[in-house]
């Protein structure tokens, strides 16, 4: 069994060096990925969503050359565990899922997917026995049209870079005066 260009036992050595744990929606983030990469044309590139926030995310970005970084993959959280692997510019691709009436044989799983005991209290050898079990058949696949908001354009748009008036930071002028930090639309308060 592998995972991506990895053995099993290898992927899961890598989830923790990136992850820092054996995290069961790492396990499953890597079928889904793997599911994505087995379904779709070889040598086309894809962007990637991730409605979660939640592990998913990470399995994608040490399975594929999307990141956060690099701006290919997005996280629209839903509150659901699916990827959507799409083409860039067209917006066409696929959307996998953990599809919760495929659990019935999978005890551990659905307690944890559908979080009925807490963490601490969930049996995770054996989650993780039952996920290496399970493999990809706890999955769904659906063809998906993505909303043209996520789309790349095909050119990239360059602005000039300018100073803030009201904090001297640099940042893109297109942005408007002040900055949007400084005018709102920042993290902080």
């Amino acid at each position: 069994m592998s995972i991506g260009s990895f053995g099993y036992d290898e992927f899961i050595e890598k989830v923790v060096a990136f992850h820092g744990s054996v995290a069961p929606g790492m396990i499953a983030g890597g079928f889904m990925v793997d599911i994505a990469l087995e379904s779709l044309p070889p040598g086309d590139f894809f962007d990637v969503i991730c409605e979660t926030s939640h592990c998913l995310p990470d399995a994608v970005q040490l399975l594929t050359p999307c990141t956060i970084g690099n701006g290919w993959l997005k996280i629209v959280s839903t509150g659901r565990f699916a990827v959507i692997f799409y083409e860039k510019y067209t917006g066409r691709g696929i959307r996998i899922f953990i599809d919760s009436t495929r659990l019935e044989l999978w005890d551990e799983i659905r307690t944890w997917f559908f979080r009925s005991t807490p963490k601490h209290q969930q049996n995770s050898g054996l989650l993780q026995k039952q996920l290496k079990e399970a493999g990809n058949t706890i999955y769904s696949i659906e063809q998906v049209q993505v909303k043209d908001v996520y789309l790349s354009n095909k050119e990239r748009v360059f602005t000039a870079i300018t100073l803030c008036p009201s904090c001297g930071e640099a940042y893109p002028e297109n942005l408007g005066v002040p900055c949007p930090a400084c005018a709102g639309r920042g993290p902080c308060e």
